[in-house]
């Protein structure tokens, strides 16, 4: 974890003061540093009948994507209002600096699908919270929950006591 962590850069006061943001993009660009986050994200849940990986907008189809391809199933995106053309269930919540809402298509996920959802952080747990909810509100199971980073001291698996939990 400590290989990872030196390719994730801080930036300070970003998207507004005394946030620190983590900046996934060094991690990204660099294949080795990439495969291996993946490979740790997916490897708790091979062969544990995942149907599904679901992938919060937008850094989360990132990582959502490519664990989908390694364990064989599809992609959901959870997508910011407006997005999807289709009909869709929408849920908003709050962050840790202002408020968002994501949405889903109706027939992304269906009963019995059981889905590992993906983000590249766990900060507050609000928009893991809220996509767990989306995807619940399908009738669809959240198998697990995987970060690639966990800010540990915002208490974000709070928020997610019901999941699985790996970051």
């Amino acid at each position: 974890m400590r290989r990872l962590e030196a390719y994730i850069r801080n930036i300070p006061d970003f998207p507004e003061p005394g946030i620190q943001f983590k900046d996934i993009t060094p991690l990204v660009k660099e294949p080795a540093m990439l495969r291996l986050a993946v490979n740790q994200l997916v490897y708790p849940f091979l062969g544990t009948n995942i149907t599904a990986v679901a992938g919060m907008e937008a850094r989360g189809f990132i990582f959502g994507s490519l664990a989908a391809w390694e364990l064989g199933v599809g992609f959901v995106p959870l997508r910011k209002p407006g997005k999807l053309p289709y009909d869709v269930q929408s849920l908003s919540y709050d962050l840790e600096y202002g408020s968002a809402s994501l949405e889903i298509h109706n027939d992304a996920l269906h009963e019995g699908d059981r889905v590992l959802l993906i983000d590249d952080l766990i900060a507050t747990g609000g928009t893991a919270a809220a996509s767990c909810a989306l995807v619940e509100k399908l009738g669809a199971e959240v198998a697990a929950c995987a970060f690639v980073v966990e800010l540990d001291f915002l208490k974000g698996r709070d928020k997610l006591e019901k999941y699985n939990i790996h970051s």
